[in-house]
C-alpha cells in the first residue's frame, strides 16, 4: 500500500534530481528497500512521506555524486525536466528558441548544488513547505530557504537571456 501511494511522487522527485528515468527508477526501488530495512528507525515525527523523500533525496544525491567522481555523469546535454513534453509543430526560430532555452535550463539545473537542486525541485516541482524540505533534506530551515534562494538566482540569471529581464 505504501509503495501504490508514494511511488509515483518519489519517481518525479528522483527524476527531477537525476534528469534520467533509469537512474529515477533505481532510486526508487532502492528507496523503498531502504527504507524497509530501516523501518525501525522511522519515529513518527515526520510524516512517513518526508522520511521517505529525505532516503530518496538522499539516495539520488549519492548517485549523482559518485557519477561526479567517476566521470560517468551525463553532459549539460542532460534532459532534465523538459524533455517529456511532446512539441507542436512550430515555425523554425521557435525550435531553435525552444531548443536553446531546454540546453540553457538543462546547463543551469546541472550547475546547481546537489542541495541547492533538491531544494528547488522539491519547493517549485514538488510543492513541499520549507520545514519538510528542510527535513527531507537533514538541514534546518535558514539552510533551506538558503539553497532556494541561491538556486533560484543561478537560474535566473542563467534563463534572463531568454526573457529579456534586467536587474
Amino acid at each position: 500500500m505504501l509503495v501504490e501511494r508514494h511511488s509515483r511522487s518519489v519517481f518525479r522527485l528522483a527524476y527531477r534530481l537525476t534528469g534520467n528515468e533509469q537512474d529515477a527508477e533505481d532510486v526508487v526501488q532502492e528507496s523503498f528497500l531502504r527504507a524497509y530495512r530501516q523501518l525501525e528507525k522511522y519515529d513518527g515525527r515526520a510524516g512517513f512521506h518526508t522520511w521517505l523523500y529525505r532516503i530518496a533525496t538522499n539516495y539520488a544525491l549519492d548517485l549523482l555524486r559518485s557519477r561526479k567522481r567517476t566521470n560517468q555523469r551525463k553532459d549539460e546535454e542532460g534532459n532534465y525536466m523538459l524533455d517529456n513534453i511532446p512539441a507542436a509543430e512550430t515555425p523554425a526560430d521557435r525550435a531553435v528558441f525552444s531548443l536553446q532555452l531546454r540546453q540553457r535550463l538543462a546547463g543551469a539545473m546541472a550547475s546547481l548544488s546537489d542541495q541547492e537542486r533538491a531544494a528547488f525541485v522539491l519547493r517549485h516541482f514538488e510543492g513541499h513547505s520549507i520545514h519538510e524540505i528542510g527535513e527531507a533534506l537533514g538541514v534546518g530551515e535558514s539552510a533551506t530557504k538558503n539553497s532556494i534562494f541561491r538556486a533560484v538566482q543561478k537560474l535566473r540569471r542563467a534563463l534572463e537571456p531568454f526573457v529579456g529581464v534586467t536587474r
